[in-house]
């Protein structure tokens, strides 16, 4: 808990930080790779820095926690912290790069808020930050020893063995292991981390949904073409695009994720474009138990030739005794899957939900928004809605804190 000390010097400070927190993320992310530039090789991934999501996502954690803290001090934000811990897991973080970031983010603060950072205002915020550093540390820990790894043994090495061209910018690679060591099963939904040399010789970091059930050997995540779209292009994606194959080898982290499929209770999937990897691996796993429960997967796309894994989601949705599928295309209902398909955007009315369903929500941020506020109003409990953003998480739907400005749309899933 926050001592009585600090509380009342964060609630009059929160605001202020709040407004100014894009400087303060900005001027942290620029000191911290100017002090350390070996960060880049293998932690933080270029891309997030360049079309400027990551430069929120550490200050607004910190920032949302703070605020959490002084709302509801007798609980932690654990589904804040959850996410980021399990991202932190995937990419090896130690406790001592903690240290790291304090250093370099109380630098930013004092930079961007000059002499209004008096000693007690630094000390009250340094409490806040080492409250919620301590409590992911000691979940990673966790994470870590669940696994039976440390920091820096959670990767190794895998070799594509099969790769199919999904879509005109979507690849799917089959990974096999390369060694004895024990290799424990993904949870379905979990994603995992692949660290990529780039031709300058940084590796690049990038997580991928696991697309298939694990058997033992193998793992298979799906990559799409990241265009920039007038910002640079996706270096992981596009490399492993145009220069991975069959025979090559990539490094992997074990699995992590905090989405996690319960597959006790009816499901209803709901996906736009990529966001479908997520659900090709759940569905996979619910196809390879031989669930029984009512299984519904909704799914909008541009047509069918860009709906990526679409033969073998559907394969496993009507594998399933109690499985239905709902497609839509914006540019027509043409179609030769068989499942029912409706053309424009997605619309809920068009479908019969089942009741005391878990939903699980994978696409584009305005997609799920829409999605969760279309479910919400349809009585569906906020808890029973789950949804996985690729990339640091700006929207956190589960934190929004309306009445502290700024914070809540700043929350975020990872601090690297």
């Amino acid at each position: 808990m926050l001592s009585d000390r600090s509380r009342p010097v964060i609630e009059a400070t929160l605001p202020v930080v709040a407004e100014n927190i894009e400087e303060i993320a900005t001027r942290f992310y620029a000191h911290l790779f100017g002090d350390h530039p070996e960060l880049f090789d293998g932690v933080f991934n270029r891309g997030n820095q360049a079309d400027r999501t990551q430069q929120m996502a550490l200050a607004g954690s910190v920032a949302v926690f703070a605020s959490s803290l002084v709302k509801v001090p007798e609980q932690l934000p654990d589904h804040l912290l959850s996410r980021i811990a399990h991202k932190h897991a995937s990419l090896g973080i130690t406790p001592a790069q903690y240290d790291v970031v304090h250093d370099n983010l109380f630098w930013a603060i004092a930079d961007v808020l000059g002499d209004a950072v008096t000693p007690e205002v630094a000390a009250a915020w340094d409490e806040v930050y080492w409250l919620m550093a301590y409590a992911l540390i000691n979940q990673e820990r966790g994470l870590y020893s669940a696994r039976g790894v440390r920091p820096e043994t959670v990767w190794r090495e895998w070799e594509v063995v099969e790769r199919f061209q999904e879509t005109d910018d979507v690849v799917t690679f089959r990974m096999r292991r390369t060694d004895d060591r024990l290799v424990r099963t993904s949870l379905p939904g979990q994603y995992v981390t692949v660290q990529v040399p780039m031709p300058d010789g940084v590796r690049q970091p990038r997580q991928y949904s696991l697309t298939k059930a694990d058997d033992g050997d193998h793992r298979q995540f799906s990559v799409k073409r990241v265009r920039g779209g007038g910002k640079p292009d996706g270096e992981v994606s596009n490399f492993l695009c145009d220069h991975v194959h069959v025979g090559d080898r990539l490094t992997m982290s074990l699995p992590f994720g905090d989405v996690v499929l319960d597959d006790s209770r009816p499901v209803v999937f709901v996906s736009a474009g990529i966001g479908i990897t997520p659900m090709a691996g759940m569905l996979s796993h619910l196809n390879a138990a031989r669930s029984r429960l009512p299984i519904t997967l909704l799914h909008a796309d541009a047509d069918e030739r860009s709906f990526a894994l679409r033969r073998q989601v559907v394969a496993d949705v009507r594998a399933l005794p109690g499985g239905t599928a709902h497609v839509w295309y914006e540019r027509g209902a043409n179609t030769t899957l068989p499942v029912e398909v409706h053309q424009g955007v997605m619309d809920l009315d068009d479908v019969k939900l089942p009741d005391d369903a878990g939903y699980y929500l994978c696409g584009p941020l305005p997609f799920m928004q829409g999605i969760r506020s279309a479910l919400i109003e349809r009585a569906v409990p906020a808890r029973d809605i789950q949804y996985e953003v690729f990339g640091p998480d700006l929207w956190q739907a589960d934190l929004v804190t309306e009445d502290t400005p700024g914070v809540g749309h700043h929350a975020v899933a990872a601090l690297a």
